[in-house]
């Protein structure tokens, strides 16, 4: 019996209890539709936040909030001197809830991602081939590519740290980084969105590469510990979500 008085069945998923619309969630949409009709692209300026309060008839609270979520999203940057540019040429905001949820996983995941990678590239310094070696370096390449392309690097950072992985020869250890694999993913689009992240990346995946090569498993653990830390620094972790 559901809790409808004189209703025998079951309550379907589309009459789940109402859950209000955020003030802020509606000012994402409408940027997002502002910057479509304006024809706005990567580079842009959006208006300014006691403009577009005005404009929307909306707090600058609610505005800022907004913008917060954008930025969190790595689709616009706050620059120093004033105003909030587009990263992208659109704005294709991902639901806050996923965001929320995300929040929650990623401090985990990266904690997984640094007692495990850690020990792999310090294997990798004692174990790997000159042709595991080369696999590593051409990644590094295919990453530098990619950056130069203007694109974030996400396969070239992939084909590295499973290279990494591969030049271990720890099969139990691949096992545990294949099990997180969407989750490692996850944490890696998450930090090579952030502003200048992809070419500070590609400088730690260096340093990584180096201390492997040279045999020196102390200093390729030091430095993937590192790179560890540096991709566990996201905005998304100093967001504090808005009820």
């Amino acid at each position: 019996m559901s809790h409808l008085t004189g209703y025998p069945g079951p309550m379907s998923e589309a009459l789940r209890p109402m859950v209000k619309s955020r003030l802020y969630e509606q000012v994402l949409e409408r940027l997002r539709a502002h910057v479509i009709e304006a024809g706005l692209s990567a580079g842009d300026r959006l208006p300014a936040e006691r403009d577009l309060a005005a404009s929307l008839g909306v707090s600058r609270a609610s505005v800022k909030q907004a913008i917060v979520v954008l930025e969190v999203q790595g689709l616009v940057e706050a620059r120093h001197g004033g105003g909030t540019y587009l990263v992208r040429d659109t704005l294709d905001v991902e639901p806050v809830e996923q965001l929320v949820e995300r929040r929650k996983r990623l401090p985990e995941v990266l904690e997984a991602r640094e007692a495990l990678e850690t020990k792999l590239a310090e294997l990798a310094a004692e174990r790997r081939t000159d042709a595991e070696l080369e696999t590593i370096r051409a990644a590094l390449d295919f990453m530098r590519d990619e950056i130069a392309d203007g694109d974030n690097g996400v396969e070239g950072d992939r084909r590295f740290h499973a290279a990494v992985t591969a030049a271990a020869h720890s099969s139990l250890l691949a096992e545990f980084m294949k099990t997180i694999a969407e989750q490692i993913t996850e944490s890696r689009t998450e930090s090579l969105r952030q502003p200048g992240r992809p070419s500070r990346s590609l400088a730690q995946h260096t340093a990584i590469y180096e201390a492997i090569a040279a045999g020196d498993a102390k200093k390729a653990a030091a430095a993937m510990r590192k790179h560890v830390r540096t991709v566990a620094k996201v905005r998304l972790l100093t967001w504090v979500p808005e009820d």
